[in-house]
C-alpha cells in the first residue's frame, strides 16, 4: 500500500489491479468521452450510491457530455482499501470511503473519528464545510489522495445479538466489529468491549456464526446490510459522526485540464447537497424499518460514553498539531 509507510501492495491488490486493467483498460471511454470510473462498497440503494449517479447527471450536463462518470458498487472492484491503493496506482479514478479507513493513508483524517469530537450534526458540517475540514482534505495529497468533498454519514452507534447496550459496563465481553481504523479500536476498547476489524462484505456471516458479537454504523447501513435480521439491539449512542469522503486520485486529477477539473469539483458539491437530504430522509426510514422488524431501539444516556472515553481525546497533548486540530474543532461554533 502506498501510504504514510509506504508498505507493500497485498498479492489481492496486485492481482485486482491487473484484472482492472485487463477488463476496463485506460480512463477514457469514446474518444471524445473522458469517462471516471468510480468505485464504492455499498448498496445500489444507499443514498451514497444514488448521490453519485445524481452526480454523474451534474457531470455530463456541466461538461455538455465531454465528461461521463461510471460506477462500480458494492465492493465490485474490492474493499475500501483495496479501492485507495488502486486510487495511488492510478488504476482507479475516483471512490467514496469512510474516515475510519482513510486515517491509515492520510493520518490526520483521524481526528474526524474521534469519539464525541462533534456536538451534534450541525457542527461536524460547520467543521466539514469549512477550513479545517480543507484543510483535511489537501493533507490527501501528500499520498496521492485528493479529496473532493464530505457525504453525510450519519452518527454510529452499537448493535448487538444478545443483550442491549445501555450503558457502558455492557459492552464489557463483547466482541464488536469495527473497521480498520485504528480510532475506532481504540474507542471499542475505552468502553470495554473487543474490538475485531472485519471487512464490510463479511459482516453478516461473521454476526450468524458468532465471530463478533455486534458491530457498530449508522442506522441506513444498519438496515440495508439486513444485519437488523441478526442483531435485535440498536443503542443510539452516537459516539462518532464519522463522515464520508469524495476521492479521486491524483494521478487521474493531474490529467485533466483546468475546466474539467472544475466541472468534476462542481459536480462533486451539486451531489454532496443532494446526498445530505437523501441521508436525512433514509435515516428515518432506517429507523422505521427496523423498528417494524422487532428490533429494540435503546436511547442511552450518552454522557456516560462521553465520560468513558474523555481520555482518548486527551492523549493527544503530546502532538501539539494533531491538538490543535481538536481545539480547534471544539471551538467551532
Amino acid at each position: 500500500m502506498l501510504s504514510l509507510h509506504r508498505t507493500k501492495f497485498s498479492v489481492f491488490s496486485k492481482a485486482l489491479v491487473v484484472l482492472f486493467l485487463a477488463l476496463f483498460g485506460g480512463c477514457a471511454g469514446k474518444e471524445d468521452i473522458n469517462t471516471i470510473k468510480l468505485a464504492h462498497g455499498l448498496d445500489v440503494n444507499h443514498s451514497v450510491h444514488l448521490a453519485m449517479v445524481q452526480m454523474g447527471v451534474y457531470l455530463d450536463s456541466l461538461s455538455n457530455g465531454k465528461m461521463q462518470i461510471e460506477i462500480y458498487p458494492n465492493q465490485q472492484l474490492g474493499t475500501q482499501r483495496q479501492s485507495l491503493e488502486l486510487l495511488q496506482l492510478g488504476s482507479l479514478d475516483m471512490t467514496k470511503v469512510s474516515v475510519g479507513v482513510l486515517e491509515n493513508f492520510a493520518p490526520k483524517m483521524k481526528v474526524l473519528g474521534l469519539p464525541f469530537v462533534f456536538r451534534d450534526r450541525e457542527h461536524s458540517f460547520q467543521v466539514l464545510d469549512g477550513p479545517i475540514g480543507q484543510e483535511l482534505l489537501d493533507e490527501g495529497e501528500k499520498y496521492w489522495l485528493k479529496g473532493l468533498g464530505y457525504y453525510d454519514a450519519g452518527s454510529r452507534s452499537f448493535y448487538t445479538k444478545e443483550r442491549p447496550v445501555e450503558r457502558p459496563e455492557d459492552l464489557k465481553g463483547l466482541k464488536i466489529r469495527v473497521m480498520e481504523s485504528i480510532t475506532a479500536m481504540e474507542m471499542v476498547r475505552g468502553l470495554g468491549g473487543s474490538p475485531t476489524p472485519i471487512s464490510w462484505g463479511e459482516l453478516y456471516t461473521s454476526l450468524q456464526q458468532g465471530v463478533v458479537d455486534g458491530a457498530e454504523n449508522n442506522p441506513p447501513s444498519f438496515y440495508l446490510s439486513k444485519h437488523y435480521e441478526v442483531c435485535k439491539y440498536y443503542s443510539l449512542d452516537e459516539h462518532t459522526v464519522l463522515p464520508d469522503v469524495i476521492l479521486v486520485g491524483t494521478n487521474t486529477w493531474n490529467k485533466l485540464n483546468e475546466q474539467e477539473q472544475k466541472w468534476l469539483k462542481h459536480a462533486v458539491d451539486l451531489s454532496v447537497i443532494y446526498q445530505r437530504k437523501l441521508w436525512a430522509i433514509s435515516e428515518k426510514e432506517a429507523l422505521d424499518a427496523v423498528t417494524e422488524a422487532g428490533v429494540e431501539i435503546i436511547r442511552p444516556d450518552k454522557k456516560l460514553f462521553a465520560e468513558k472515553l474523555a481520555a482518548n481525546l486527551e492523549q493527544y497533548k503530546n502532538d501539539p498539531e494533531f491538538y490543535r486540530l481538536i481545539k480547534e474543532i471544539q471551538e467551532t461554533k
